[in-house]
């Protein structure tokens, strides 16, 4: 250990040795580095009358300097960084918000609402051959099948592109063809085609229309399909005759609906018979006019909320009853006073009926 007076490192080589007075006013240049000394200003100098003069020590140059950086860098990078997060919410909320092509649902799919209007003859129903019947009504110039249901001229949207318009609407075509033109759906042998393409939420309401029908504007069969008892009418011919548009629009931030209107017209016998050829057909029309929507969900799974069904069907007599299958009245037959409509009286109190009947005008049906 160094002696008394000593510098820090030991005696200076060559230096006197023993207790020489000047030993300890001996410095060599190791001790002035470590011995960073700084006078106290006026002011500290001043603080009594018997103030003493001292000194006090100070940290190396490069321990200040760091000191006086790392003050100044805290602040100024907790500002820095408080921007740059406040600067990247703001751009994912704008793009949120902007976005055209964000996933967007609407939750829990609506109720379907349908009207199914019969429409009664005025008279005798026309009969004969499918091709005579075909070519002396309004369908003589209709498509056969799904030739029928055409697709109009497709453009994005602003939450949806060109090529998803295309995937809805080809959703209601197939929903069209699948509900109207079917074999075995028309036969009520299955459902299924139909239901494979509705939202799920709407499964209940589905299921619930064929095991519990019933004239409330929720649970009707014709809602949701085409469909005939095979016990009472059989197809008279392969084709069905459709005439139609569809018409896409965007009704609310990556909401996509889709309109269509559509007339099916089919040729009908009655089931017991098999006479060939045909000489007893008679023809049947549905009208149907169908609102789909969709979400980004709804076109990846390839299903539609359907929100709206209204159909007119004839010639079909009047009921009070929601019949699980369309009754279509075949070639010759009449309706009695009780099929007809019926009159209504805006007198009287209570619930207004939900059913509903119209006539038929004779410009629907085949000329003789």
């Amino acid at each position: 250990m160094a002696g008394r007076g000593e510098p820090p490192e030991g005696a200076p080589e060559g230096s006197p040795n023993g207790d020489d007075e000047y030993r300890s006013v001996v410095f060599d240049e190791s001790f002035i580095r470590a011995a960073r000394l700084q006078e106290y200003s006026a002011r500290e100098r001043m603080g009594g009358d018997h103030a003493h003069a001292a000194v006090r020590s100070l940290p190396p140059k490069h321990v200040r300097r760091g000191r006086r950086r790392g003050f100044m860098r805290g602040p100024r990078q907790a500002l820095v960084l408080l921007l740059v997060v406040a600067l990247a919410f703001g751009t994912a909320i704008y793009l949120g918000v902007r976005s055209p092509y964000r996933p967007t649902t609407h939750g829990t799919a609506e109720a379907l609402r349908m009207t199914v209007i019969p429409l009664a003859p005025a008279g005798k129903v026309p009969g004969g051959t499918p091709d005579d019947l075909y070519a002396h009504s309004p369908a003589a110039q209709f498509r056969a099948g799904a030739s029928g249901i055409t697709l109009p001229g497709v453009r994005g949207t602003r939450s949806f592109t060109e090529s998803q318009v295309v995937a809805a609407l080809t959703t209601v075509k197939d929903y069209l063809v699948a509900s109207s033109l079917d074999p075995d759906v028309l036969a009520g042998r299955t459902v299924r085609p139909v239901r494979a393409l509705l939202d799920p939420d709407q499964h209940t309401q589905f299921d619930r229309s064929f095991s519990a029908p019933a004239d409330d504007g929720r649970h009707v069969p014709a809602g949701w399909l085409v469909r005939f008892d095979p016990a009472k009418v059989a197809p008279a011919a392969d084709e069905v005759r459709v005439h139609g548009t569809l018409r896409v629009e965007e009704t609310g931030p990556g909401i996509l609906e889709v309109s269509s209107d559509h007339t099916f017209v089919y040729a009908v016998r009655p089931a017991r018979s098999s006479a060939e050829p045909v000489q007893d057909a008679s023809l049947y029309t549905v009208r149907r006019e169908l609102r789909f929507r969709f979400d980004q969900n709804d076109l990846a799974k390839h299903q539609a909320e359907l929100l709206l069904s209204q159909a007119q069907v004839g010639p079909q007599a009047c009921s009070a009853a929601a019949p699980t299958t369309l009754r279509p009245l075949l070639a010759g037959a009449r309706t009695t006073p009780a099929e007809r409509p019926p009159g209504t009286n805006p007198f009287s109190t209570g619930p207004i009926g939900t059913g509903l009947c119209g006539t038929l005008s004779t410009g629907a049906e085949p000329t003789p």
